[in-house]
């Protein structure tokens, strides 16, 4: 592989685990050698509520991504979410000494420490902290003001945080399964650089990635991360509703979502009914078509009328030149395109992942696997660029280690 970089993607996923194996160019692409997956145990919400099952399953799809790459694991990156996670923007301002004849990295380093210095929840800790803008002497769009002479430095900053528990948790369990842990990225950051390209972040997109246990959601505009979060709702929970409403076992509701649900109450007719056939402990039954896409319709439309008002909270929808993009597991249901644009009234898009990446065409167009590689691509561009000081590093004096920076956009 010469000079290129083995680069391991992993995401605990509430559904399923994957292991994204890939090869970092020197050219900024990013080549897929290998991807491990195994049936998540263990993990509900997007967080680890069983140790020691869901160690077993992260070491099983690491072997399993182990033996389809042909490459030793040593190392991965992670994503993390969960609804304990939570952001903010705030802006930082430091004075530049009289006797400096310009700003160096070590001021940039102080602005973003005065960012930080604001309140949040004792058992938290930071998880990113993502440049928006710097100003120099009161001039906006200073995009880099390195060099640059001036006696006043401020920075707009997206800050995520979470708890410091529950995200080291997760570095435990995956050295547990004998692997190291490069860093851990939030599972949205991710997602967005699978999902988005350079134009698409420019124009201004909504990123909301719908998987088994949570959504998680990001804001692009001009560029650069306005407001990112996660709502403990997925999948699952149009599973559980199935369940109940249909009085049918948990599996036979997720099979009868995947393979003939719809969120669409147009994707039916009068009397068309669906058959399931009996089982062990199930006597099989007869379900009426229209009923099993209200149930989902309903859920669907819940949980994106939910997502509209937060995301409205805390940003403009009007500003998405790019429209939505759906990703995750749950963007493969029938009829979601058309009730996320009946919900937020602007263009939807099912885009997977982009095409920075070389391999198997099928990895990049599933959107199950949008979290995994977009943590590679983050990886990627990151350890491209210049030394970050990682979560893990910050926290090695005290307990273990957590991740402080990255940043991307």
């Amino acid at each position: 592989m010469g000079n290129n970089q083995v680069i391991v993607g992993l995401e605990i996923g509430t559904s399923k685990i994957y292991a994204v194996v890939a090869e970092g160019r020197r050219d900024g692409s990013v080549r897929l050698l290998g991807i491990g997956e195994t049936p998540s145990k263990g993990v509900r919400k997007g967080e680890i509520v069983d140790f020691s099952t869901t160690v077993k399953c992260v070491h099983e799809t690491l072997a399993d991504a182990e033996e389809k790459s042909d490459v030793e694991i040593e190392t991965v990156w992670a994503a993390v979410t969960g609804g304990h996670i939570a952001s903010f923007n705030n802006r930082g301002a430091i004075s530049i000494p009289e006797d400096k004849t310009e700003i160096d990295l070590e001021d940039l380093r102080d602005v973003e420490i005065n960012a930080k210095e604001v309140n949040i929840p004792q058992q938290h800790d930071f998880l990113h902290s993502l440049i928006q803008h710097y100003y120099v002497d009161g001039q906006d769009g200073v995009v880099d003001p390195l060099g640059m002479i001036g006696h006043r430095l401020e920075a707009d900053f997206h800050i995520v945080h979470g708890v410091t528990t529950r995200l080291q948790n997760t570095v435990r369990c995956i050295r547990e399964a004998e692997v190291e842990v490069e860093d851990i990225v939030l599972a949205s950051l991710a997602s967005a650089q699978a999902a988005l390209n350079y134009q698409q972040k420019e124009l201004g997109a909504l990123v909301v990635d719908i998987g088994g246990g949570v959504t998680d959601y990001i804001v692009y505009s001009n560029g650069i991360v306005r407001c990112s979060g996660v709502l403990a709702i997925g999948g699952d929970h149009i599973t559980n509703d199935i369940s109940m409403g249909l009085h049918i076992p948990i599996q036979k509701a997720e099979k009868l979502k995947i393979e003939n649900g719809s969120a669409s109450l147009g994707d039916s007719l009068p009397g068309d009914t669906i058959i399931l056939k009996s089982d062990t402990g199930f006597a099989g039954c007869e379900v009426e078509r229209r009923m099993l896409n209200t149930i989902i319709y309903a859920r669907v439309r819940e949980l994106l009328e939910f997502l509209k008002r937060q995301v409205e909270s805390e940003c403009s929808l009007h500003r998405l030149g790019a429209g939505i993009v759906l990703t995750g597991g749950c963007s493969l249901l029938r009829g979601i395109k058309s009730v996320a644009e009946e919900v937020f009234e602007i263009p939807v898009h099912l885009i997977r992942a982009q095409t920075a990446l070389a391999g198997p065409t099928s990895a990049f167009e599933n959107p199950r696997l949008s979290t995994a590689i977009g943590v590679v691509k983050y990886a990627h561009a990151l350890q491209s660029g210049l030394p970050q000081k990682s979560f893990l590093e910050k926290i090695s004096n005290q307990v273990g280690s957590f991740f402080e920076k990255l940043r991307i956009s």
